[in-house]
């Protein structure tokens, strides 16, 4: 990931733990769970207050509302410039995933014109550097297993029953892991 040399970060305490929020000056790049996977190096950027730097201040304001129940929407300008082509396409995908709804990886790969990409796509999902204003955590296995999520599955879960997303009767948390090659 390519982040701009004018990125500033934050912390924030939400209901799901620490997050950090990083900004550049083009909009919001990232927004990430403490110790969350692929997390980047947060030292390299400096830490400033949240109020003093308007697209953070934003990313909370939306967030405090997310979290609350009472708006699932993220009108914070965004800055996906640090992936790859392949990886904006999947991440602009994401954000055409409605609140409520979920899809899979092998129908988002296909969305996207790749429907051989499948892993690929997963893949990119898991580096998505902004998470739950990139709703990552509505893409689900094709048997709705709640496979993957950097955050953690067990937050996954949280964000998709707190978007009353249609699950299983008794939603499944995959514990699988894949050989890598």
């Amino acid at each position: 990931m390519n982040y701009s040399p004018n990125t500033v970060r934050t912390s924030w305490l939400s209901p799901l733990g620490p997050m950090t929020f990083a900004a550049s000056e083009k909009g919001l790049c990232g927004v990430w769970f403490d110790g969350q996977r692929h997390e980047p190096d947060l030292n390299q950027w400096p830490l400033v207050p949240l109020e003093s730097h308007p697209v953070l201040v934003q990313t909370r304001d939306a967030l405090v509302a997310y979290f609350a129940g009472t708006s699932a929407r993220f009108d914070v300008p965004l800055d996906l410039g640090g992936g790859t082509p392949f990886q904006q396409a999947v991440w602009q995908a994401l954000l055409q995933i409605p609140a409520g709804a979920t899809t899979s990886y092998r129908a988002l790969s296909q969305h996207i014109g790749r429907p051989k990409a499948v892993r690929a796509v997963g893949a990119a999902i898991g580096r998505n550097p902004i998470s739950v204003v990139v709703p990552c955590h509505r893409v689900v296995g094709s048997s709705g297993d709640l496979t993957g999520y950097a955050g953690g599955v067990e937050r996954k879960a949280w964000l998709l029953q707190r978007e009353n997303a249609p699950l299983a009767t008794q939603p499944h948390v995959s514990h699988k892991t894949r050989k890598t090659q």
